[in-house]
């Protein structure tokens, strides 16, 4: 039982202990002390006396009212749930849409503003949900041309943008079997800014042209090129690719994910917590997919929401202490490095200043539901044993003709 059971059910017993004689309190005591396993002078004392009141919690009332939490909430929610640093950092970016979509007052417009981010964990800690973090890990070492690619075993602390990490994240759900979608992401480190688009399987000249797509899409030029070593980006069309467009191109260490540690992240807040780990595996969701990454998820990410970088990391005994730097957005990062031009600044301010972040983050759920509403393409089961070919090709051929044209064609494309 746990202490408030005990309470109710000591409670219950109060009265026939007060009214019974002194045999039968023993017996009473017998089955209280069974029941809760407390000692039985403690039982007597707990029996024997009436409860104390409960006396509230000492400390001030707090300044945040439920219409303050609603709206805390709400941008919570459409920012998608960033941690309190970023959120607090978010809140000013975001204010001037939010007044006019969530209809604020200017004394809720400053309790906002003026809530620390110990303030956001204590009013948000009842309304947050656990997620479950499941990675499915489907990187095959590269086996060719290894030696041509250099390793880079050292953290790459730069500020001169265009030096970028690459890495792709599976689609796969619960099976590796067959072809499933492949998000292939592209972070800057020195700004943060992140370019993501998605193919169908792992072939290397799909890679290499969503590289391509990426890298003149970039407001920047892309100097660098720094991957895991996967069969993905290790192998003749990434390395030709990259001699072409004058890249450095190096790989990481197997087994150490923190070489990567930038666009590892930007694994998890650019595409498993927009898409989760369901399968996508078909043609038309790799379209959809990429109408959603190369435009509204896009300007979301790199104009309204803000990162921290990683400035300083001491050991103290055996804690870890690390300290990051002011939270700001990728777009912020690159005016505060001088790696835009003016008519750059001017182009892309004029542009942000254009969109609403509540309406990017209604379109990228939207889009994220069609997607995930989609079909995807039933597996291929092996032939059975004794099963004769002409007869399983045959079954094999009813069943795709049974499919949606869509899923026919992403099916039969294998």
């Amino acid at each position: 039982m746990d202490a408030r059971a005990c309470r109710q059910y000591a409670d219950d017993m109060r009265g026939r202990y007060a009214r019974a004689d002194r045999r039968a309190r023993g017996c009473l005591l017998d089955e209280f002390t069974a029941v809760t396993a407390y000692h039985r002078k403690y039982a007597i004392a707990l029996l024997g006396r009436k409860p104390a009141p409960r006396v509230a919690p000492r400390g001030r009332p707090s300044r945040f009212s439920p219409p303050v939490v609603s709206a805390l909430v709400a941008i919570w929610r459409s920012a998608d749930y960033p941690w309190s640093r970023r959120l607090a950092a978010l809140l000013p970016l975001w204010m001037p849409y939010a007044r006019k979509h969530l209809k604020l007052t200017p004394e809720l417009e400053g309790l906002l503003l003026g809530m620390s981010p110990r303030s956001i964990d204590r009013v948000l800690r009842a309304h947050r949900t656990g997620i479950r973090r499941r990675l499915y890990g489907r990187t095959k070492p590269g086996t060719l041309l290894k030696h041509q690619v250099p390793i880079r075993s050292e953290r790459w602390d730069t500020t001169e943008v265009g030096w970028c990490e690459t890495d792709t994240v599976a689609h796969c759900g619960d099976s590796g079997e067959g072809e499933f979608a492949f998000s292939v992401n592209l972070t800057d480190v020195a700004s943060t800014w992140t370019e993501t688009r998605a193919v169908l399987g792992k072939g290397q000249r799909f890679v290499v042209e969503a590289l391509e797509e990426m890298r003149t899409a970039l407001p920047f030029a892309l100097r660098g090129l720094d991957s895991d070593s996967g069969s993905e980006f290790v192998n003749r069309h990434c390395v030709d690719w990259c001699s072409k467009q004058g890249l450095l191109f190096t790989r990481s260490r197997p087994y150490h994910k923190n070489d990567n540690a930038y666009v590892e992240q930007k694994n998890w807040t650019h595409v498993r917590k927009i898409f989760g780990w369901k399968r996508l595996d078909s043609a038309i969701m790799v379209t959809a997919m990429n109408e959603l990454y190369s435009k509204e998820l896009r300007l979301l990410m790199n104009y309204f929401q803000p990162s921290v970088k990683l400035i300083e990391r001491s050991r103290i005994g055996s804690r870890v202490r690390r300290k990051y730097d002011r939270p700001k957005t990728p777009f912020q990062r690159l005016v505060e490095l001088q790696a835009l031009t003016s008519e750059q600044i001017a182009a892309m301010t004029s542009e942000r200043e254009r969109l609403d972040p509540f309406i990017l983050s209604a379109t990228v759920e939207a889009k994220v539901r069609r997607v995930l509403s989609m079909r995807t393409a039933p597996l291929s089961k092996p032939r059975p044993r004794g099963t004769p070919l002409a007869t399983w090709s045959r079954n094999e051929a009813k069943r795709r003709a049974s499919l949606p044209e869509p899923l026919v064609r992403s099916y039969v494309a294998r």
